[in-house]
């Protein structure tokens, strides 16, 4: 049931509950995961909630074991996130590799631009987490991409925040909006959860400025 936009929600970082057992394959890959952020000192906090489809917003991201880490958490929640990516790596002989680590193929063709793309792929799933880093590079930028705000109010789903933060070592899942269609209102919400974060590499983390772009029709 889509939520009523502009619904924001903070998560009781208390908790740290995983969703529940979904078979011996999660499980084995939980067991890696925990393994995995055990040996890195990393901890989660925070519920993942239980929605079928939302796209995950995972900041800060300065490095590439930012997308390793975040696996890992997802793994040790049982929930397998995804990441979009052009439908050309989805076919061929390793396309079915590319799926099985979590391509979510986005068809472009047609000249349908990456959000309507993206929404459309999340209206053929039955369940799709899509963890998208809003700054689209590990380089310092002065403002964030909007496609991950557009994609959600497209698609009608939430914007769920993981906020990767060096300092404690620690994924927070750490709330929700469900988009209003205020760009702008909604982003100094959402900022206000990734203000305390630190990432691998400090001087390359901003948070952002509103972009003064039309959303798509």
């Amino acid at each position: 049931m889509p939520g009523t936009p502009g619904l924001h929600i903070r998560y009781d970082l208390s908790s740290n509950r995983p969703a529940p057992p979904s078979g011996h394959g999660a499980e084995l890959f939980r067991a890696a995961s925990r393994a995995l952020l055990w040996a890195g000192r990393w901890k989660t906090a925070g519920d993942f909630p239980g929605h079928a489809k939302a796209v995950v917003l995972a900041a800060p991201h300065t490095s590439n074991w930012d997308g390793i880490w975040m696996i890992a958490a997802g793994g040790k929640y049982r929930i397998r996130l995804r990441w979009m990516g052009k439908a050309s790596l989805g076919k061929g002989p390793l396309g079915w590799l590319a799926k099985w680590a979590g391509l979510v193929p986005v068809d472009r063709s047609g000249g349908k631009d990456l959000v309507r793309a993206t929404a459309d792929a999340f209206a053929a799933e039955t369940q799709l987490l899509l963890a998208v880093a809003p700054e689209g590079t590990r380089g310092m930028v002065g403002e964030w991409k909007s496609g991950f705000y557009h994609i959600a109010r497209m698609a009608g789903v939430p914007i769920v925040f993981a906020v990767m933060d060096y300092g404690t070592r620690t994924v927070f899942i750490s709330g929700e909006i469900w988009p209003s269609g205020d760009y702008e209102a909604d982003l100094a919400i959402i900022r206000t959860h990734y203000t305390t974060a630190r990432g691998r590499h400090i001087g390359r983390f901003s948070l952002g400025t509103p972009e003064n772009r039309s959303p798509p029709a």
